[in-house]
């Protein structure tokens, strides 16, 4: 029997030796399909989920491929119940579909008639279904669409929607072609969108997702909405179309806390969105301002709650996602899953570095002994600021410090999430600090001061985990984070994957506290990482 390097087991869980020769190829055989819960040093779990499954479906992968990857690398014999299950499970996306019906508008059909009748019992289903046509149509109200779609979800039937999109106000928008084209892999994500109609890309950080957008943009050649995460974000976009496309600045409006442009192209924040005044959202008129054709959201693994409430009532909108992880903290990943769309493109981290697209890295946990006042200190703190006292402890300072002139001459980011332990840090390396108070205008002086080379050290609150271009970045020193979130850690190495112009490695370190919260926290926040096929180098203070 081969020696393959996956156990498969009955409970749905797979190990992957990490050190076997196949052990790559496996991790990528089965990222599609399988999350990744724990990954110590020799053998990761990862967990078959039905979500996964459904997203592995919609993305174009069918049973048979699922089976073939698990049965090829498996050591052992794969359960036969975990693989009728699985096909059982994969099967079950798609014989409900929403569809567009010229006599009654929009319809649930079903290619088996015992599950419409199920979920036609639902109680959270019901109440969003019309008349029953026939024994296998029933009409849904048009302004259920999103809800509905979320609700099949939840009781097992996720639905395909096929119901199609309005057009939305024809804009035309061209790819300059001007000594760049798309690389194949965008080019596919781009298809991927547009053959399934809405949904999630999934990129590494600096792979080019804005493209991906600008790209998605063109095919539609009609008004678009725009959501990011922030104004300095809103206006890389908006510098970036300005390049890659035809759009002019007059083309390009802003809506965010300082400005209320709607124009054919409109970018707006993802705060002004959810602001509210006495219960009422303010601005949730935006989304009918125009006639959009497509609506992007940009980071849709931050997407904050109301905006999916928002985005259940304009599923008639084209709608793409884009995120370096689909990972969400909340656990709300089926309703990106529902609202937005399945994923339809996702390019491995390592297979795009391969390529040379995104720099190779060096991921270093570095552990920091605590002095016995630190420990004393750590020991008798409430539980709800233990991790605050690990994570800012006086001890990790002389190493960042260290760390920073290792890396004399290179472009480094001090990155943090408590504005105290920052400030501090920024006098002691005398490198300016951004947060959240730093007003758009000053961050713009000081990112582009740091992309020029005038500034070689910038130390950065969590503003800057996402949607931040600084392209010759070459070292990341993380000294704190929230607590275990693996989507910020992915972001936070994202800010240094840029290709560098010397075709030097990157460089990740996180100064972790050891024996404390802190510890635990980074193990948990680098799961995903490890699903990438990253590894941590571990070290001790003393030896940096």
């Amino acid at each position: 029997m081969a020696e393959g390097p996956l156990i498969v087991q009955s409970d749905k869980t797979v190990l992957l030796e990490v050190g076997h020769p196949e052990g790559n190829e496996a991790r990528a055989s089965i990222a599609p399909f399988a999350e990744l819960e724990r990954s110590p040093e020799h053998i990761h779990t990862y967990r078959i989920t039905p979500l996964a499954l459904w997203n592995a479906r919609a993305a174009g992968h069918d049973a048979e491929q699922v089976i073939d990857a698990l049965v090829r690398y498996s050591r052992y014999a794969v359960p036969h119940a975990l693989l009728v299950d699985i096909a059982d499970t994969m099967d079950r996306y798609g014989r409900l579909r929403l569809e567009n019906d010229p006599a009654h508008g929009l319809v649930l059909r079903t290619s088996d008639r015992a599950v419409l009748t199920e979920v036609m019992r639902a109680k959270k289903v019901a109440p969003m279904l019309g008349t029953r046509l026939d024994p296998d149509t029933v009409v849904v109200h048009p302004s259920e669409r999103g809800r509905l779609k979320q609700a099949l979800l939840k009781v097992g039937w996720p639905a395909e929607d096929r119901a199609g999109y309005v057009d939305g106000e024809a804009h035309r928008i061209d790819l300059r072609q001007d000594g760049w084209e798309l690389r194949s892999y965008q080019q596919g994500a781009v298809d991927g969108f547009w053959d399934g109609g809405s949904g999630v890309v999934v990129l590494p950080s600096g792979a080019g997702k804005t493209i991906v957008g600008a790209a998605a943009m063109a095919r539609a050649g009609c008004t678009t909405l725009i959501l990011v995460t922030n104004t300095v974000a809103g206006r890389q976009w908006r510098t970036e179309l300005m390049h890659r496309t035809s759009l002019t600045a007059e083309e390009i409006g802003e809506y965010s806390g300082e400005r209320k442009e709607i124009r054919p192209v409109t970018i707006a924040t993802y705060q002004v969105m959810t602001a509210r005044r006495k219960g009422e959202y303010l601005h949730l008129d935006l989304f009918g301002a125009r006639d959009w054709g497509l609506i992007v959201y940009d980071e849709v693994h931050l997407l904050p709650a109301p905006v999916f409430r928002m985005t259940a009532d304009i599923q008639s909108r084209r709608r793409l996602g884009l995120t370096a992880t689909l990972v969400r903290e909340d656990g709300r990943e089926g309703d990106v899953f529902s609202l937005i769309g399945p994923k339809r493109y996702d390019a491995p981290w390592r297979e795009i570095e391969a390529q040379g697209w995104i720099a190779p890295a060096e991921c270093t946990e570095v552990r920091v002994t605590l002095t016995e006042e630190e420990r004393m200190t750590y020991a008798v703190a409430e539980p709800a600021e233990r991790y605050r006292v690990c994570a800012t402890a006086w001890s990790k300072r002389p190493v960042v410090e260290r760390l920073v002139e290792r890396h004399h001459g290179d472009r480094v980011l001090v990155i943090g999430a408590y504005l105290d332990q920052l400030d501090e840090l920024g006098k002691q390396l005398d490198a300016p600090v951004i947060q959240g108070s730093t007003t758009n205008k000053e961050r713009e002086r000081l990112f582009e001061a740091f992309r020029s080379g005038e500034l070689r050290t910038l130390v950065v609150s969590k503003v800057a985990n996402v949607s931040i271009d600084l392209p010759e970045a070459g070292v990341a020193i993380q000294v704190s984070g929230t607590f275990g979130s693996r989507q910020e850690e992915a972001q936070r190495l994202g800010r240094v994957l840029r290709p560098k112009a010397d075709g030097r490695s990157a460089h990740f370190y996180t100064v972790i506290a050891r024996d404390t919260l802190d510890q635990e926290y980074a193990a948990h926040r680098q799961r995903f990482l490890a699903e990438q096929g990253y590894s941590y180098m571990i070290v001790d203070a003393d030896d940096v």
